[in-house]
């Protein structure tokens, strides 16, 4: 009897383990990268998941993505700036802030913005000018 209570709780801990390994944020391998579905020339890495997707907007259509390893207060990493640039992107600095880049090619404007755990790519529809954010002081 003693030896089925040390092996139940072998195989319970043996579960808890498992579930735990299985929770932690892995961070982004920032290798693989496939078309955003709003501007297939704009990469986004494959291990982003579309959560969200609005095009009713007059003047932006946005597609939301979460990456759950992805701070706001972090710059976004060197080999996704890379991986923008080989596509045929550059940032455009004057429009960009810290949690907002703004990517231009050729004639077309991409606003990549970071949240905590998501990001959001956003297409400037029929040509408009790229809009810059404003922070608003609530205090």
């Amino acid at each position: 009897m003693r030896r089925n209570k040390w092996l139940a709780l072998l195989v319970l801990f043996s579960v808890a383990v498992a579930i735990l390994t299985g929770c932690v944020e892995e961070e982004p391998s920032w290798t693989s990268f496939e078309g955003a579905a709003n501007e297939k020339t704009f990469p986004v890495p494959k291990e982003a998941s579309k959560t969200d997707r609005a095009s009713s907007n007059s003047d932006m259509d946005y597609v939301r993505y979460a990456l759950p390893a992805l701070k706001e207060s972090d710059s976004l990493p060197a080999p996704y700036l890379e991986e923008i640039a080989a596509w045929g992107w550059t940032e455009e600095p004057s429009l960009s802030t810290s949690n907002q880049k703004v990517f231009q090619k050729n004639k077309h404007m991409v606003h990549l913005s970071v949240h905590d755990g998501s990001f959001t790519v956003l297409v400037p529809k029929d040509g408009k000018a790229a809009v810059k954010s404003k922070s608003v002081d609530l205090n």
